[in-house]
């Protein structure tokens, strides 16, 4: 008897007989994309492919009947909230979503707002729009199409600036994330989102879709975050898993009557569906110089003895990484020993952060984490030929990290690591190659944290290019010694994946 378990959303929304949006949709989702889905009926609509005929809410009681037998046996780890029947289920679910907070610790809640159907059909009275403006504290997401972000802002809404500017004010005024989907905007063959959180904004493009059938969209959307949510990612990852699901769906979408049809549920999305991303200031696609060889055991040290014993010992990529020094010319001096130890033994020193450092000696290469490409200069790097790495978490920063173009990506923390705090929990090798998957050939990868030898073979095994180690030869006694049996079991290792492969 099998003994393994889904995590469990809630999808607290109206049912469609179609079949095509609402519960009947949420819950195809959330189970083809890995966890299971549980229901709580809170209108009766009589709808088909071609509009909404009828609209019936669910009694209050009997509402909360639902929610409570949920509550008493079936603990959420996400609740997605769409059609709401009436003011009086907003104010109960006001009050449950304050407590359930504190009583599930780590709860996601995504808000769909349904007011508006795709079809332009008016889904809910004029009432509900302030009752749900008063869930917006509770809740970690919404998710309105522009008729719907519209309303909740009070606001006519006409250009993808005036979307940005409303998704911006009910952020900071509500202090919640807010997708702004500019599907309804006539954007020519492209469609553009944008995340809206406290701390950044994140840009998704893509290429919009020739087909009628796209009812459900919103719907879909909203239950693939929440199923996402559930399986421990952030909030960012989250929407771009679900906005490559929609794209996927849009794709193979099928007629179901005679009029708009409906989402096809494509498992997993690929690559094939994952949006352009930037966040603002981004330079957009650059070309940075290619890596002349794979990093293969890539050290990361903060010693420039372990450094030159290293190169000394045949090591040909070192990353030189010492951390949190302020500008001077300590710092100045330190840096160009590490760059001219580099040119001594003919071999690739990257600089891990101090990029005008970088620019400055001509190093060979720079490395650099999300918060610090906002204020780098990344047209300089490129101009001047000098390597570029950058260091993702998820998928999100992934994404933007493809979208740059970069010589080389680090793809982690895979497992628990001890030498920063993390931003991020581990991310393990089921999503290390999934996260292989979505980058495929268009750029070398590098897996990084926590990973020691006995790792090397499941790390193989997941496609990435290279591995990147710290504490496997900085906390030991023979740092040298590490390297080199690390490094030959590695190239071991490759060259009999290689050959499987072409068997």
């Amino acid at each position: 008897m099998s003994t393994s378990k889904r995590p469990l959303v809630w999808t607290i929304a109206g049912s469609d007989s179609g079949g095509g949006a609402g519960l009947q949709a949420d819950l195809l989702t959330i189970h083809d994309l890995g966890a299971h889905g549980c229901s709580v009926v809170s209108s009766l609509t009589a709808q088909n492919s071609l509009g909404v005929l009828a609209a019936q809410p669910v009694a209050l009681e009997l509402f909360a009947q639902q929610c409570q037998a949920l509550v008493e046996d079936m603990p959420p780890r996400a609740i997605k909230l769409g059609l709401l029947g009436s003011a009086a289920q907003a104010h109960y679910l006001r009050e449950a979503l304050a407590q359930w907070r504190q009583q599930w610790p780590g709860l996601g809640v995504v808000l769909d707002p349904v007011l508006v159907a795709t079809s332009g059909d008016r889904l809910a009275h004029t009432s509900l729009v302030e009752a749900l403006r008063s869930l917006l504290p509770f809740v970690d997401l919404v998710t309105p199409n522009i008729a719907e972000l519209a309303e909740l802002d009070g606001r006519p809404i006409t250009t993808l600036a005036n979307a940005l500017a409303a998704g911006q004010a009910l952020s900071k005024r509500f202090k919640v994330a807010v997708l702004v989907k500019g599907g309804h905007l006539d954007n020519g063959h492209h469609c553009e989102d944008a995340l809206v959180e406290p701390a950044r904004t994140w840009w998704f493009r893509q290429p919009r879709q020739p087909t009628p059938h796209c009812h459900g969209t919103g719907c879909t959307l909203s239950s693939a975050w929440a199923a996402a949510w559930s399986q421990g990612y952030s909030l960012a990852d989250a929407v771009t898993l679900a906005n490559a699901y929609v794209q996927s769906g849009l794709r193979t979408a099928y007629a179901t009557g005679q009029g708009a049809g409906t989402l096809a549920r494509t498992g997993w999305p690929g690559a094939e569906s994952m949006a352009r991303m930037h966040c603002p200031g981004d330079p957009g696609e650059l070309d940075f110089a290619p890596l002349e060889r794979p990093l293969g055991i890539y050290p990361v040290v903060d010693s420039l003895t372990l450094l030159e014993a290293l190169l000394q010992a045949g090591a040909t990529v070192v990353q030189f990484r010492w951390k949190d020094q302020p500008a001077g010319d300590d710092r100045r001096n330190t840096l160009a020993e590490a760059v001219a130890l580099g040119r001594r033994f003919q071999a690739q020193v990257v600089i891990n952060d101090y990029w005008q450092d970088a620019l400055e000696l001509g190093a060979w290469g720079v490395h650099l984490g999300q918060d610090d490409l906002p204020g780098a200069d990344l047209q300089a790097l490129a101009a001047a030929g000098i390597r570029l790495g950058v260091s993702t978490h998820g998928y999100a920063e992934l994404g933007r990290a493809l979208s740059l173009k970069p010589s080389y990506i680090a793809l982690g923390h895979v497992f628990a690591t001890r030498t920063k705090a993390m931003p991020s929990q581990p991310q393990g090798l089921a999503r290390l190659a999934r996260y292989q998957q979505w980058v495929g050939d268009r750029c070398p990868t590098v897996a990084i944290g926590g990973i020691k030898a006995h790792h090397l073979a499941d790390i193989v095994a997941c496609g990435v290019s290279s591995v990147a180690v710290v504490t496997a030869i900085t906390a030991v006694s023979e740092p040298v010694a590490a390297w080199r049996a690390l490094d030959q079991q590695w190239q071991q290792l490759t060259e009999e994946n290689r050959a499987w492969l072409s068997a």
